[in-house]
Formats: C-alpha cells, structure tokens, sequence
C-alpha cells in the first residue's frame, strides 16, 4: 500500500511506509501528509512501472495516476538544456580556438544553433515515448 497527495508543486508525492511500521495507513496518512493535503491510499500496483516522468505525474479519482505530457514536455527541455550546456561550451572553446588560428568557423555556428534549438523539439513531439529518446543528437529511433 502507498499513500499519495498533490504536492504544492503540483506533483504526486508517495509515501511509502517502512517494513516494520506500526501504524496504520490512516495513521501513517495523518502523520505524513501536510495539513489540508487530500490524499488516497493505494495499492503499489497502481503506480505507474515507467517512472521516466515521474515529476510529471498528476492524479485523478477516475484515471488514478497518469503522466502529464504539458509537464513532461516541460522536463524534457530542462533536460535538453542540462545536456547541451557542456556540448555548447565545447563549441564555444573550439570556436575560439579556431579564430586564433584564422580557421573556418561556419561549421561551429552551425552546431552551436542547432544545439540552441533542439528545445524546439520538444514540441514536434506527440507522444512521451519521443520525448524520453529526445536528445542533442536528436531523437533516437
């Protein structure tokens, strides 16, 4: 069993009691969960298995836990930007290096603009599934 409740980032928090617990899930329930916080207790095979997007997660009485793809979108390009920033900091260092040497830099801009719009990717994405294989080489298949 688990209990669960929106959280005031609007995620769902699980909380998941000990082995050894001694109290009750009703007891669990008003000891853990914030104050004026709803919550449901659960059984553990109602969490969803893929737990890629779980900062996406939303919870509803009728369709129980599903992913938000507005918030999974939104994690996606908070990724893509962690991913890219060493990527583009390469660019930048071989782009300087390359002026030093009065070498051709067109290549260099080219992959620095791609990697500044690869977040525009995220919207071309229809399902989660394309989401999760969005990276800065693109998507992989």
């Amino acid at each position: 069993m688990r209990i669960i409740y929106q959280n005031d980032k609007g995620e769902v928090s699980v909380i998941i009691p000990a082995p050894d617990c001694r109290y009750s899930m009703e007891e669990l329930s008003k000891k853990c969960v914030p104050e004026g916080k709803n919550y449901k207790i659960i059984e553990d095979s109602d969490l969803p298995k893929d737990r890629f997007f779980r900062n996406a997660w939303e919870y509803d009485d009728e369709e129980g836990i599903t992913v938000s793809f507005t918030k999974a979108q939104e994690l996606t390009k908070g990724r893509l930007r962690a991913e890219r920033l060493p990527l583009l900091q390469e660019q930048d260092y071989l782009f300087l290096i390359a002026l030093e040497k009065g070498e051709d830099t067109k290549q260099i801009v080219e992959e620095k603009q791609r990697l500044r719009d690869i977040t525009s990717k995220v919207e071309l994405c229809k399902t989660l599934e394309e989401l999760k294989t969005l990276n800065c080489k693109g998507i992989v298949k």
